[in-house]
């Protein structure tokens, strides 16, 4: 270890040797180090040291990773949301990001589809809560920014994304898309769940599939600025061919987002325009392996982040699985 003087631009003062094993002893007289100046040792009869270094204090940090939460038995609970407003198209033109054609899936319908099996290998018990935004809902016409896409919205869980699938195409000849674009009701109620459970046993994403398009702005980054002090995160997924500039905003990557002078306290945001993932025709994915990991790209860090700034350590592993061994017995 060579230790250099900040007096004179880095002027070297002198040398010492240690390990890790003699470190670990912590505060004691084996951590008192003589510095020494080789040159001027060679040049000096009576020169005994350059000054000693004493250890005061060690700490070993251990890394964490996403993957040993999981381990450790914190659940990731994804809960989709679904844009149902008129900027998406009428489903009956083909035009329409919403189409409903009989023979392939529309531009949501792959979006989902593909995203969602993506995020359902994370989630522990694959039922996703889903919701849709921005529709009119029979039988009165109200207008709903919080509906429960299989109609129930005591139990809005559906079984796997297939389940979401089913239930996203069932709305769709149902209710009918209308407006404004509002965020904030959906974030607020994965938020509301969030709240609850703060002691690191449960992570929630929302995923958000839109067509870019926003009405509430002002009440979306505030209710980000919020959700950045609760174990979650949103994925926004665009789709169709809109600029997405209020998307990359609330991805908040070159600037966080802020609400009335706040800033968000970590970046829990992340932006996938589905477009740049599919081939001219639209109808198919260049590449699922790099949709995956841009979708993905930033839980794991977002994870992190809510988890060490709450101090929160990932429980222990339960031990591998071992089958009982049957002992035969044999009779005479």
């Amino acid at each position: 270890m060579e230790i250099g003087s900040r007096l004179h631009n880095h002027d070297f003062i002198g040398e010492f040797t240690t390990s890790y094993r003699e470190l670990s002893r912590g505060q004691s007289q084996f951590n008192v180090y003589e510095v020494i100046n080789p040159k001027k040792k060679g040049k000096k009869k009576k020169y005994i040291n350059s000054g000693t270094v004493t250890l005061l204090s060690f700490l070993v940090e251990t890394e964490v990773s996403f993957l040993d939460y999981i381990k450790g038995g914190t659940q990731i609970n994804f809960t989709v949301a679904i844009d149902f407003t008129a900027s998406n198209g009428n489903p009956a033109q083909p035009t329409s990001l919403h189409y409903m054609n009989p023979y392939q899936l529309n531009a949501y319908g792959m979006a989902l589809k593909a995203v969602g099996e993506i995020v359902q290998d994370y989630d522990s018990d694959k039922m996703f809560p889903a919701l849709g935004f921005g529709a009119k809902l029979p039988p009165d016409g109200r207008i709903s920014h919080e509906f429960a896409l299989n109609g129930n919205p005591q139990n809005p869980y559906c079984d796997g994304i297939e389940g979401v699938m089913e239930a996203y195409y069932r709305s769709l000849k149902s209710v009918q898309l209308y407006g404004p674009t509002n965020f904030a009701p959906v974030i607020n109620h994965v938020a509301r769940y969030a709240s609850s459970v703060k002691d690191g046993s449960q992570y929630f994403v929302l995923l958000i599939v839109t067509d870019g398009v926003i009405s509430d702005m002002a009440q979306t980054k505030e209710s980000i600025v919020n959700a950045s002090k609760l174990p979650m995160s949103i994925i926004i997924v665009g789709v169709g061919p809109a600029e997405f500039d209020a998307m990359v905003e609330l991805d908040g990557d070159d600037v966080r987002v802020s609400s009335r002078g706040k800033y968000a306290e970590r970046d829990i945001v992340q932006f996938v325009p589905f477009r740049d993932y599919i081939d001219r025709s639209g109808n198919h994915i260049l590449s699922m392996a790099r949709l995956a990991k841009d979708v993905l790209a930033e839980i794991p860090e977002q994870f992190l982040s809510y988890m060490r700034a709450r101090g929160i350590k990932p429980s222990p592993a339960p031990p591998p699985y071992t089958p009982p061994t049957h002992v035969l017995q044999t009779q005479i």
